[in-house]
């Protein structure tokens, strides 16, 4: 007993959490922790503790003993409403209350496969047009040997003599305040409710193998990076003739050198001399699909931004496409040759503005002022 977590931990609430605390916690800590849907190997262990925890603090009475006296109740196992068993009795019913159904699951039902992800890096300009790709993924599959019975060809699962092929025992105690049920999943057949005496050779029983599958990837036109594609059917192989999971393809797109991506807009820099932009020109610039022309007015300043309509990212779940906005910056020239420099102090002068030099010789007239040179 000394071992055990708090029930109160186990749950994560606090001891005066109502009964509406508790039993919002419990559902959703059972829901994750159920064994039909954690494949985790720890995820039984956690929800026996949880479903443990939430039949004690569910229970006025008990809840009480469990205040005062903590795991070492003295009353516990004398009409104390029982306790959980520790064993698998009670799944089938839980799992039937949060994912629907009624009565206890059949352990030979069909069993969907789980679902897979695969994780595609594509160029920039593939993301904006699709492509079309061919992947290779490990997955499990159906044994072909056997088709998915695990016995061995010519021979078939016998109906387990111990469950009758329920997949659970019934253990009775005889106690002073009456006789009590517990359920536990089957020794003989492992819960599956079916015994394989001639295992299939491929499998080895297991009814499922592993492969490596050629999977063909359609990729529209208009994806972005972290964009998902899910393949209906191509995940890992269902159980007992049950459907296969499917696969999800999460992407990953590469930057570009030039262009920059913000939803289905497209956006580029593009350099312009200082002449360029004070008399105006007209650039050829790069865009996805082509080359295009781009009137830039004289006195354009830096930084300025101009739009090409319909130039950018076919619309993924829609009509048209994006813009490109194409952001304009005058680069001052540098090493200038006397002649050029000759030429800039003539336009700054021209054009009353005072170049270096001039800024120089107007503070030292204002210094030889101050100090009264």
């Amino acid at each position: 007993m000394a071992d055990k977590k708090d029930y109160y931990e186990v749950l994560g609430v606090g001891r005066g959490a109502s009964a509406d605390d508790i039993k919002k916690a419990y559902r959703k800590l059972a829901r994750e922790y159920h064994p039909d849907v954690n494949k985790a190997p720890d995820a039984e262990a956690k929800f026996k503790e949880v479903k443990e925890a939430y039949d004690v603090l569910s229970d006025d009475q008990r809840r009480a003993r469990y205040d005062q006296f903590g795991h070492e109740d003295p009353t516990a196992g004398f009409g104390g409403g029982g306790g959980f068993s520790g064993d698998m009795g009670g799944f089938g019913d839980i799992f039937d209350m949060f994912f629907g159904g009624g009565g206890r699951r059949d352990p030979n039902a069909p069993q969907r496969g789980n679902d897979l992800q695969y994780t595609m890096t594509i160029e920039f300009k593939e993301a904006v047009f699709g492509k079309e790709t061919d992947i290779t993924i490990p997955r499990t599959e159906s044994c072909d040997t056997c088709h998915g019975s695990g016995a061995k060809p010519g021979s078939r699962p016998e109906t387990c003599s111990v469950c009758r092929g329920t997949g659970q025992q019934e253990v009775a105690q005889n106690t002073p305040f009456g006789r009590i049920v517990n359920r536990r999943t089957c020794t003989s057949c492992g819960g599956r409710g079916k015994i394989i005496r001639d295992r299939c050779p491929t499998c080895s029983g297991s009814g499922q193998v592993r492969k490596q599958r050629k999977i063909h990837v359609k990729i529209p036109a208009g994806v972005d990076d972290g964009s998902q594609l899910r393949m209906t059917g191509e995940g890992e192989g269902g159980q007992r003739g049950g459907p296969p999971g499917d696969l999800y393809i999460v992407l990953r797109v590469k930057e570009h050198e030039f262009f920059q991506r913000e939803g289905d807009d497209i956006y580029c820099e593009v350099p312009l001399t200082f002449a360029q932009a004070a008399l105006g020109d007209e650039l050829e610039v790069p865009t996805l699909t082509e080359k295009v022309k781009l009137k830039i007015p004289a006195g354009t300043q830096t930084g300025t931004y101009f739009r090409l309509k319909g130039k950018g990212v076919p619309k993924l779940r829609g009509y048209g496409q994006g813009d490109q906005h194409v952001k304009v910056t005058v680069v001052t020239p540098t090493n200038l040759s006397e002649s050029q420099k000759e030429l800039m102090r003539e336009f700054a002068a021209n054009g009353g503005e005072y170049t270096n030099e001039q800024h120089q010789n107007i503070f030292e007239r204002m210094k030889r002022a101050i100090l009264g040179d």
